[in-house]
């Protein structure tokens, strides 16, 4: 039962070729791109997942960390490779949120993907100097936008951004 999940990463996987390759995939070791540094969570979660995924796949899975640019070096990378599921990009959420703070990418979130699974969650924090009184997530949206340009944020993506 513990493991349910590991086996419907493969039908998925497996499911996305359909036809008689499905019968037969995969074949050849297959590359996984972590646009983020070694030890990162979605490292550590994409290592952890993928070597029991590759010990019942019967094929060497190779985790690369290709981390830059907020994780749009490596994911522009994974766009561009052929869609053959031998190379698969696994990221955070910042997959949703770079299309939103970076200008130029080089492909398309949405349209160069297919989602195939979620490999786990973290918790997201957001703290707000007790000097600004503000109690909740509302309270700060609403201060936001009386006060234009006057709150700093950053967050794990990278970048520092104005409010």
């Amino acid at each position: 039962m513990k493991h349910r999940w590991l086996y419907a990463f493969t039908a998925l996987l497996i499911g996305a070729h359909g036809g008689a390759s499905a019968q037969v995939w995969p074949v050849k070791p297959i590359r996984v791109i972590v646009p983020v540094s070694a030890g990162s969570t979605t490292d550590i979660v994409a290592r952890l997942v993928l070597d029991q995924l590759s010990s019942r796949l019967g094929q060497p899975i190779v985790v690369e960390n290709r981390p830059g640019a907020g994780g749009t070096t490596g994911t522009a990378f994974v766009a561009k490779s052929d869609p053959d599921g031998y190379t698969i990009l696994v990221f955070s959420s910042a997959h949703t949120i770079n299309p939103s703070i970076h200008a130029n990418l080089s492909y398309d979130a949405a349209r160069d993907f297919a989602p195939v699974i979620p490999l786990g969650s973290s918790p997201n924090v957001l703290v707000i100097s007790p000097s600004r009184n503000i109690k909740t997530v509302h309270e700060f949206v609403a201060a936001a936008k009386a006060n234009p340009g006057s709150f700093n944020f950053r967050h794990s993506n990278g970048g520092q951004f104005a409010a």
